[in-house]
């Protein structure tokens, strides 16, 4: 299928893309084309409700920055169908790109869908997968920006962007919630942290229907770098707001390979790989006035669930659950509820994790394998964003050691029987020194973690 795909649409293009302001706010519309009858025009609109009128004057006074930005917006945009078929050739018609960018957007969609080709069971190589050819006249220029010392935190509904939110909010910093495409848990970890929707920057993405259609028909299908694409909206989101950090929520338990040694990662868009990357990028070619970063990089997992067990007003509205998004719920199925589960019960307690969860994850014997696979009993982790085979275990051997229900769960009366093989290295207070988070904010995570 792949072969024939690559034979039959040899030819992907990025044909245009338009950001437009108006009193409603800012919509962008990037088109793409895969072939006779196949083209694409996904979209997306950030509203001007919630923005302030002179950093909206400010940014409509900057627009090469803009179309700079939503430029590159439609390059990350494009890999949702490009993927489609995969075609070895991308034809870049909107702008020009530099060698050396070209080489940054082949790296990134190489080990942005290093899942995909995995899943689907293709054998590729970085350099001859695709051939980005750029063909348009405009050379967009590295532009100065300024902006305020105020925070962007882009909220995803679960654990980790309610640690940060909190904590920032604690440390009486200047912040705003960011919100892509809301919805229920969204919306009520946002409320929950006193920010009502009219505080809030909100950012409507949508996807063109017929790729949808092509899923259907057989074109190929799988997972794609969300983080990056969304890293690349926040640009445009700080240059609106006038906030010029953007703190992300990714800890450096994402750095983990979930394929053990490969480099295949689930969340290599949200690893300090991409992260430095992705600095040094819109730095060079977008702008330096920008400051990306991800405010719990120096934590992982089991430090976040640690401090997120006291933030009781968020227990209740908090989701992890992609498979029960749209419903705003936990599936009780998937390996990410059985990672909260297993990461946040040696603090708040199995039960009280049960309560939060509405299931009872560690009593379900269905969730064996998806079990073997976080402690590392199987080959590979679960394709999702869960923290390392380490932390799993010390969390299990945590519970272990703690009085809890008269009798062990069924999960972890099986672990208690093979907890020999694993020797877990226990640290609560140490910071992970590689990441970039401003000095002035280190001290907030310091102060949480005692």
């Amino acid at each position: 299928m792949y072969l024939r795909l690559r034979k039959d649409y040899p030819v992907f293009e990025y044909q245009h893309f338009s950001v437009d302001v108006t009193s409603e706010g800012v919509y962008m519309e990037f088109v793409f084309n895969l072939g006779p009858g196949y083209t694409f025009r996904p979209s997306a609109f950030i509203p001007a409700g919630n923005l302030r009128k002179e950093s909206l004057n400010y940014a409509v006074n900057q627009p090469g920055l803009m179309r700079n930005i939503a430029f590159n917006i439609g390059m990350i945009e494009l890999i949702s169908y490009w993927k489609a078929s995969c075609a070895p050739v991308v034809r870049v018609k909107p702008a020009s790109l530099s060698p050396e960018q070209v080489n940054w957007w082949k790296k990134l969609y190489y080990s942005g869908l290093g899942e995909f080709f995995y899943m689907n069971s293709l054998s590729v190589d970085p350099d001859s997968f695709v051939e980005i050819i750029p063909e348009g006249a405009d050379q967009f220029s590295t532009f100065p920006v300024n902006l305020s010392e105020g925070i962007l935190v882009p909220l995803g509904g679960g654990k980790d962007s309610v640690v940060t939110l909190e904590l920032l909010k604690q440390g009486n910093r200047n912040i705003m919630p960011l919100i892509m495409n809301p919805r229920g848990a969204t919306v009520h970890t946002a409320a929950a942290g006193g920010f009502g929707m009219n505080e809030v920057i909100t950012i409507q993405r949508n996807l063109d229907p017929l790729l949808l259609k092509l899923n259907d028909q057989g074109f190929l299908n799988g997972h794609t770098p969300f983080s990056a694409m969304l890293a690349f909206y926040t640009l445009m989101a700080s240059l609106l707001t006038g906030y010029r950090h953007i703190a992300l929520s990714n800890e450096s338990s994402a750095n983990e390979a979930t394929v053990p040694g490969t480099k295949i990662n689930h969340q290599y868009s949200k690893s300090f790989e991409f992260e430095s990357a992705f600095r040094e990028y819109y730095s060079k070619f977008i702008s330096p006035g920008f400051d990306y970063f991800s405010f719990l990089r120096p934590l992982g997992e089991l430090q976040i669930a640690k401090i997120f067990s006291v933030l009781k007003p968020y227990h209740n509205v908090f989701r992890s659950c992609n498979a029960g998004s749209k419903t705003d719920s936990w599936c009780g199925k998937c390996p990410k509820c059985l990672f909260t589960s297993i990461i946040l019960s040696p603090f708040a307690g199995i039960r009280e994790t049960e309560r939060m969860l509405g299931h009872d994850m560690l009593n379900d014997p269905e969730m064996q394998d998806t079990f073997d696979e976080l402690c590392g009993l199987a080959e590979n982790k679960p394709f999702e964003c869960v923290g390392t085979i380490n932390e799993v275990n010390i969390a299990l051997q945590m519970m272990l050691q703690q009085p809890g229900p008269e009798e062990l769960p069924l999960l972890l009366r099986r672990y208690e029987g093979i907890k020999g093989r694993f020797n877990p290295e226990v640290c609560f207070s140490s910071l992970n020194s590689e990441h970039c988070v401003p000095p002035q904010l280190l001290n907030l995570l310091k102060e949480a973690l005692q």
